[in-house]
């Protein structure tokens, strides 16, 4: 059995765990907060810009694009989304294990997050970019990927995109999700936040076909910020709950070692009073 010494000094490195995690989780709990603000802030933009998408589609007649028109799948990007640090949980797990699940032979990668980039280096995938997701990753640095993206599709080199990441669902659920980016779907342009085209008296200058051809590269990039503002609401909400699990668990352990301390230093005292009353005896 331990003696009470070794126990006191891990009683104090549990506690200075417990700090450490207890911190880790006000400020995983503070940056939440804010991914998920940012996240549903820009809901409502996007169902505006489905909208809008619709009734131009809806107005352009026959209209064809290269984000629109489907063609044969020879190879097949993905835009892995995941973190740049860990103490998330399974966050990341899930999703690759979702990854691994559809790879194909046909199949290369982009990534955003370090843990992507090292996860398929680790197992042998082609990777064409990755790109750091950092607190402050804005539009702007999304843009960047995007603009990648399409211009390797619009060039031939790929023939569809998706989008797998890990969707924010609540506090406590974040969902792995693969998404299909392009060639985007002409039922998808004609949906609305409802479900089908509203009756809409809207007149385009200039012409609708114009217009959409213009703002499908910028729905594509848009949709993909979402996406990844749904990661780092998800990252910051999968580690809060991490680091107060780990809390938790320093605290009981904690209190484990509490009791085990106390049954050995009064198994101690016990054997001194016993060494003190055996040696009274024999000196009376």
């Amino acid at each position: 059995m331990a003696n009470t010494r070794d126990i006191r000094r891990r009683i104090k490195s549990v506690k200075n765990t417990a700090q450490i995690t207890k911190a880790m989780q006000m400020v995983a709990a503070a940056k939440m907060r804010k991914a998920q603000a940012q996240a549903l802030a820009g809901r409502p933009y996007s169902h505006l810009l489905d909208e809008i998408a619709a009734h131009m589609q809806a107005a352009a007649g026959e209209f064809s694009h290269p984000l629109i028109q489907g063609r044969p799948v020879k190879k097949r990007l993905v835009i892995l989304v995941t973190t740049d640090k860990g103490l998330c949980g399974g966050l990341n797990t899930n999703l690759l294990k979702e990854v691994s699940l559809r790879h194909t032979a046909n199949t290369v990668y982009v990534s955003i997050g370090r843990k992507g980039k090292l996860y398929l280096a680790r197992t042998g995938k082609v990777l064409l970019a990755d790109f750091e997701l950092k607190d402050g990753f804005a539009f702007r640095d999304c843009k960047r990927v995007s603009s990648y993206v399409l211009d390797l599709y619009e060039k031939g080199e790929i023939d569809s995109v998706e989008v797998a990441y890990s969707k924010y669902v609540n506090a406590m659920t974040q969902e792995p999700t693969i998404f299909k980016l392009a060639p985007i779907g002409v039922d998808l342009l004609a949906l609305t936040e409802e479900g089908k085209i509203g009756s809409s008296d809207a007149i385009f200058e200039p012409n609708a076909a114009e217009l959409l051809g213009k703002l499908l590269p910028f729905y594509v990039h848009f949709e993909l910020y979402q996406f990844v503002l749904n990661a780092k609401a998800s990252e910051h909400s999968a580690r809060m709950v991490a680091m107060k699990n780990a809390t938790d668990n320093a605290k009981q352990i904690v209190k484990d070692l509490t009791l085990l301390y106390n049954k050995v230093r009064q198994a101690a005292i016990t054997t001194e009073l016993l060494e003190i009353t055996t040696a009274q005896a024999v000196l009376n």
